[in-house]
């Protein structure tokens, strides 16, 4: 076999190697799959009645939708759109900026957000809006929920709570206390206790299912 023929028979073992490769690979795709999450939190309330807050989440790469009942009011349902957004590497950030309208017993607009700080086992959550309003300015509102955590292992979590709601009435502005959370696969069960130095604290279950 002469030079030349032993080159071309290499170059065609090497492009139809090539071919191979490729046939082998999957198709490159800049989509991201859809993520959904469910959630329900149930407010047992001293002195008050005990109520459901439903929360439901879709995130596809950076776009983020959500709807809520109970939320900003009882029987009050807020719908959300909102940008995904991410940085960092052994400390890292994730951000959503939201925008939603809530109607019902309260009607308003609000912009939001969510935010999440981790690094190794501890984390930082915080999530909160600005209800404008549009019925009763004087009744426009921040509210704010925020958790600091430490998982010792990946499927349980402690650590401390705090929220600021108008959904029922309470003497404390900022409400305080503590959080234990279990995860499962893809479910999730926390209990929280807040403002635990009183008589009758306010307890929390929650649920949650991604899928």
């Amino acid at each position: 076999m002469t030079t030349l023929r032993r080159l071309a028979f290499l170059a065609m073992i090497a492009i139809l190697s090539g071919r191979e490769a490729l046939a082998q690979e999957p198709a490159a795709t800049d989509e991201k799959a859809w993520s959904f999450y469910a959630s329900a939190y149930a407010y047992l309330l001293p002195g008050d009645e005990d109520y459901v807050q439903p929360t439901f989440t879709v995130d596809h790469d950076w776009l983020h939708l959500e709807a809520r009942y109970n939320y900003e009011a009882k029987g009050t349902y807020s719908v959300w759109a909102g940008y995904n957004f991410s940085v960092g590497k052994q400390v890292t950030f994730e951000g959503t900026a939201m925008l939603g309208a809530a109607f019902g017993d309260t009607d308003g607009v609000a912009p939001g957000y969510k935010a999440t700080l981790s690094w190794t086992k501890l984390a930082f959550y915080s999530e909160g809006e600005y209800l404008f309003d549009t019925n009763e300015s004087s009744d426009s509102f921040f509210y704010a929920w925020s958790e600091l955590t430490w998982a010792p292992v990946d499927w349980c979590r402690l650590g401390l709570v705090g929220q600021r709601t108008k959904v029922y009435e309470t003497d404390r502005d900022i409400q305080r206390g503590l959080l234990l959370g279990f995860s499962f696969k893809r479910v999730d069960f926390t209990t929280y206790v807040f403002n635990p130095d009183d008589s009758s604290p306010t307890v929390v279950l929650a649920l949650g299912v991604s899928f």
